[in-house]
């Protein structure tokens, strides 16, 4: 049997609740948006448009990314 710890349960909840933000956010936005692992809240939804270009810092701790969903090619 195993046991999760709360610890993991609320990483968990914070990752798949930051994969839903940038779900939500690809739909409206031109640009990719990255789920990012930060060490003092735990996972964030960004904006590639938010960072022309994005630092290798931020690069370095992409654990998802979800294509932007609108185009201006007919």
């Amino acid at each position: 049997m195993h046991t999760i710890s709360n610890t993991a349960q609320a990483d968990n909840a914070a990752y798949f609740a930051a994969c839903t933000r940038a779900h939500h956010r690809a739909r409206s936005s031109y640009f990719t948006q990255y789920v990012i692992m930060d060490r003092e809240v735990g996972y964030i939804a960004v904006d590639e448009g938010d960072y022309s270009p994005m630092p290798m810092e931020m690069i370095d701790r992409v654990v998802y990314a979800v294509t932007g969903k609108l185009d201006d090619e007919f």
